[in-house]
């Protein structure tokens, strides 16, 4: 009875803890499956019920037994949860550009100093940034961006296999040129409105300068967040057409960071 224990340990349950993990990395960090306002009960249940649906699939095709030690079993855990957590943190790195566009207008327009508080990450958010990143996500869901998340975990398992796991060495410097393209992307995101505050204060100076009486700060401060909020209005349809490009960008990156963890 041990033995058989232990054969079904090995060429099965094995395996589903394994899936199982896999499957939990992408609830950590990923947009909207890994926000805190998603219950982690709901997420907990999500990773279950992904596994029980690949499981099926995945153990007729794959031969996977059970390492001879509990360190080395361990040890094929973390790298799972690696792989699916990683899917995540790209997804995740992609959208935190719009939330770096969102810190630069409110320091343009006028709200560097007023926060709201995020419930999808429980920490302090620019006002501006908030709206951003919300509209952002409404708009991944529209376009079906979370089940592109949930078809790039499916196609990990054909491109890195169970058990099979092995980190490439360009893999760090693929993550520091996605954290470098927060800020380049967050940029050109908030060029229009950096542009036309900048443009209203060139024309407030001139404007103290020929008119010394008037009191610029009075003017200038409601002026700039006018401007900023108009240009904003103007700049949401093509924000939203913009948002394809971020959401093909995160695409892509996923898929070449699975190609490194060949």
């Amino acid at each position: 009875m041990p033995a058989d224990f232990y054969e079904l340990l090995q060429n099965h349950v094995a395996l589903f803890l394994l899936l199982l993990t896999r499957n939990t990395g992408i609830f950590i960090l990923s947009p909207f499956f890994g926000t805190m306002n998603t219950p982690i009960y709901i997420r907990a249940g999500l990773a279950f019920l992904i596994t029980l649906l690949l499981f099926p699939m995945l153990d007729e095709n794959a031969v996977v037994s059970a390492p001879e030690s509990i360190l080395m079993y361990a040890f094929w855990v973390i790298r799972e949860m690696f792989v699916g957590w990683i899917i995540g943190f790209v997804a995740y790195i992609a959208l935190a550009s719009i939330t770096m566009a969102g810190k630069v207008m409110d320091m343009q327009a006028g709200f560097a100093i007023v926060n709201v508080m995020d419930p999808t990450s429980g920490q302090q958010m620019p006002l501006i940034g908030s709206f951003l990143y919300n509209l952002a996500i409404i708009v991944f869901l529209v376009v079906n961006g979370h089940h592109m998340l949930l078809s790039a975990l499916v196609e990990s398992y054909r491109i890195v296999p169970i058990g099979d796991v092995t980190v490439s060495g360009n893999l760090p410097m693929m993550m520091v040129n996605y954290t470098a393209g927060i800020f380049l992307t967050g940029m050109k995101i908030a060029i229009p409105v950096t542009f036309s505050v900048l443009l209203t204060n060139v024309g407030l100076g001139i404007l103290a300068r020929t008119m010394p009486q008037l009191n610029i700060f009075v003017v200038g401060i409601p002026m700039q967040i006018v401007v900023g909020l108009g240009t904003l209005m103007m700049l949401t349809p093509f924000f939203v057409m913009f948002l394809d490009v971020i959401f093909n960008e995160m695409y892509s990156h996923i898929s070449a960071t699975l190609q490194a963890l060949e």
